[in-house]
């Protein structure tokens, strides 16, 4: 069975990092949403039956009730494996989010993104010569850049994990609760730190 992703230390310089923000989230993903067949199908117990050579005769596309996976089964893998990788993640994406709201008075590019600001409103535009010498854009801070990115990844994050229930869903059976509201009741059964 796979093991939940490892929470890295919350600093905003890892969330202003945005490629070591990104590989925490597609590394998180990757092991455990991206390849939920995999960790359902080790959730099997094999070989109760033994060995039938007619198995192999037909490829199998449907699971059928002896490859059901047992609900218990299902409960531990969501309980200890997959809601504590999504938990990682929410923390990861509301700190970043946090972080990207709040003010940012040590960004490096601020004097220099103030400095252009200050130039840009001092030029001197004659549309009339170039229609284009009206245009400016101001470079957005990194807080901005982080905000977007947040965005995004919430976006992914959530599409990512509507489809991982659906597919358990079809192996261990429906839930009538829909991801982010079960993810929401395991959260609430947790001990409180």
């Amino acid at each position: 069975m796979s093991r939940p992703s490892e929470r890295p230390r919350l600093t905003p310089q890892f969330c202003f990092n945005q490629t070591a923000l990104r590989d925490f989230l597609r590394i998180s993903r990757s092991s455990m949403d991206d390849c939920i067949t995999q960790n359902l199908n080790a959730l099997l117990t094999p070989a109760k039956e033994g060995f039938n050579p007619s198995s192999t005769a037909a490829r199998q596309i449907e699971y059928s009730s002896k490859r059901a996976i047992t609900i218990e089964s299902c409960y531990s893998f969501q309980d200890r494996v997959l809601f504590p990788s999504w938990k990682v993640r929410s923390d990861v994406l509301d700190y970043c989010a946090g972080i990207a709201t709040s003010p940012d008075s040590d960004d490096p590019d601020l004097v220099l993104r103030q400095i252009e600001d200050a130039k840009a409103r001092e030029r001197i535009v004659d549309e009339r010569l170039d229609p284009y010498s009206g245009r400016y854009f101001a470079r957005e801070g990194r807080a901005e850049s982080l905000a977007m990115l947040m965005r995004n990844e919430r976006a992914v994050e959530k599409i990512i994990r509507s489809r991982t229930w659906t597919l358990i869903g079809e192996r261990c059976g429906p839930s009538t609760a829909s991801a982010e509201e079960a993810f929401d009741q395991w959260r609430a059964r947790q001990p409180k730190p």
